[in-house]
């Protein structure tokens, strides 16, 4: 299941909203089809009140939700049957509940996560990144990761404008990410994967003019990787239950439709399974967390040493994930 965050325009502005891509490539409004179908049981008069509680119109609170939520969207999908493709299909308020692509902005499928973890799990990408150094035995035992801002997320097609403290190496990163499902402390790695809900594209952006100079204080990063709209989400997240990392997916990152580089989500030397595990001694995670996989080898300018200039568009492809698109402006 693809699942999304969706804004459609309206008369008192735009309004954000949960779906899922149908089979035919239109966005199915998730809240609205359990409405309709909670009121075939209940009636009208108190199915948006318990569409409301059960499947939310934001991301997070569906989720948090966990199988309740899915086993009554699961309901509404086969309710609906094949009208989930149909435009003409209609809320019980009358509004509409099925969009074409083209009517609908993709948003970050959650626009705020609840906390940003991004890992270094590619053995390729952080020998290309240290070039003539080793790698520390310690990243071979532990998955180490830093924290990002939950405030900076934004989704495909946007732009992200170019910080004034970076002279010329702005850089992307071909990465995916884990979404939580479920809370749970002191987790096994084979615990782990059963509190993951789902996967998306996670384009972590670097500044790597000032990322550098941080570092060297041995810590960070810090305004390297902090800036407005600097982590990118989506298009989708796909359950975890239709797509999983340990198969060979392909990876490919493109800057103005040529490709710069990529490999594969089976390349992780740390899986998911023992990040959440780590992630979790001593700690509880929470549904909506984000878990970054770092950059897949030769995922970045960094590696290939050449980097987008403004205007350029990067598109970064996951294979059965989707494609998340960004532009760099000045």
């Amino acid at each position: 299941m693809k699942l999304c965050t969706y804004e459609i325009a309206t008369p008192l502005g735009p309004v954000s909203r949960i779906g899922m891509e149908t089979p035919r490539g239109r966005i199915l409004d998730l809240n609205a089809a359990c409405e309709l179908t909670v009121a075939e049981r209940v009636g009208k008069r108190r199915a948006k009140h318990l569409a409301d509680a059960i499947v939310p119109a934001d991301m997070i609170g569906f989720i948090d939700n966990g199988p309740i939520a899915r086993e009554a969207l699961d309901h509404a999908l086969r309710h609906l049957g094949a009208t989930v493709d149909d435009p003409g299909l209609r809320s019980l308020s009358g509004g509409r509940m099925v969009w074409n692509r083209d009517e609908i902005r993709l948003l970050a499928p959650l626009p705020r996560p609840r906390t940003i973890r991004d890992c270094l799990a590619f053995e390729e990408h952080y020998r290309n990144a240290l070039r003539d150094h080793p790698v520390p035995p310690v990243w071979y035992e532990l998955p180490i990761y830093y924290k990002g801002n939950p405030n900076t997320v934004q989704g495909t097609d946007s732009e992200v404008r170019w910080p004034s403290y970076c002279a010329e190496k702005l850089d992307y990163e071909l990465e995916f990410a884990a979404i939580i499902g479920c809370e749970g402390v002191n987790l096994s790695p084979a615990q782990a994967w059963k509190h993951i809900f789902g996967y998306t594209i996670f384009n972590d952006i670097s500044a790597r003019d000032i990322q550098m100079k941080e570092m060297a204080a041995l810590l960070g990063p810090a305004k390297g990787k902090d800036m407005d709209g600097g982590n990118l989400l989506g298009p989708f997240i796909v359950t975890a239950d239709e797509w999983d990392p340990r198969d060979d997916h392909t990876m490919e990152a493109r800057v103005n439709g040529e490709r710069w580089g990529g490999g594969s989500t089976k390349a992780m030397h740390h899986d998911f399974g023992r990040i959440v595990s780590y992630l979790s001694t001593g700690e509880t995670i929470m549904p909506g967390e984000v878990i970054g996989s770092g950059t897949v080898g030769t995922g970045c300018g960094l590696e290939v040493d050449k980097y987008p200039q403004p205007g350029d568009l990067i598109e970064l492809e996951v294979h059965g994930l989707g494609i998340l698109r960004t532009r760099f402006v000045k």
